[in-house]
């Protein structure tokens, strides 16, 4: 059984194809999902691309929470659909309250475009079972607007259940709060990751293969499910 991941487009999305890529190297089917259907098509997972939905006009992802597929979508996280959001993804899955917190425009206030060491601490969700608890990768970043913030209560929550599935090393590169890179839910289901694994799945075009377990670690987790 090949398994189906779709992928949306909205407006402005930058890294649909390579989100789709990724998806078709490890040997799922990308099925391409568009903002204004509210028909998923029955696929086994969704992944939210980075880019600038809508122009990021507002605040990053703020048009998108309100896009058609987005209600099929929210409905079907709820019930279980695994979601990865990337970058602007992770700025749409907080804006849709699928997440908590919220990403804020870098504390630099400059555009960051670099190839971040991150350690994954979490490997109990759906999107990060193919990792080692603790093991140290290189993926690219790229944001404007990364910087996760949340009140400390519900940063305390995250710690304490274990939801912080990836911190920055060496470097904070947009100020977010404790270093945080990516969360997950509670349920494990859905995942939200600010740096760029589909840009990190093959030796030639990245730095390095480390964001193949994203993309693996899905097709594990619903072949087991």
């Amino acid at each position: 059984m090949i398994l189906r991941i779709g992928v949306v487009t909205f407006p402005g999305s930058l890294d649909d194809r390579d989100a789709a890529r990724a998806v078709r190297l490890v040997g799922a089917e990308p099925v391409a999902l568009w903002h204004g259907d509210d028909d998923i098509r029955g696929v086994d997972a969704v992944i939210l691309p980075g880019g600038f939905s809508y122009g990021d006009y507002l605040r990053c992802g703020a048009i998108a929470r309100f896009a058609p597929v987005m209600r099929t979508i929210v409905e079907q996280a709820h019930a279980g659909l695994p979601v990865l959001g990337i970058c602007n993804g992770f700025q749409i899955l907080c804006e849709s309250h699928l997440l908590p917190g919220a990403l804020i425009r870098n504390d630099s206030l400059h555009f960051i475009c670099r190839d971040q060491r991150l350690r994954v601490e979490d490997t109990s969700s759906m999107w990060t079972s193919g990792f080692a608890k603790g093991q140290e990768i290189v993926i690219p970043l790229k944001n404007g607007e990364g910087g996760y913030v949340a009140d400390e209560a519900t940063l305390d929550v995250l710690e304490g259940e274990g939801r912080v599935i990836a911190r920055y090393l060496d470097v904070n590169p947009n100020g977010s709060r404790r270093d945080i890179a990516g969360i997950r839910n509670e349920r494990g289901n859905v995942v939200g990751l600010m740096p760029h694994p589909e840009h990190a799945v093959e030796q030639l075009t990245g730095p390095t293969t480390d964001g193949l377990p994203f993309f693996t670690s899905i097709l594990t987790s619903l072949v087991n499910a």
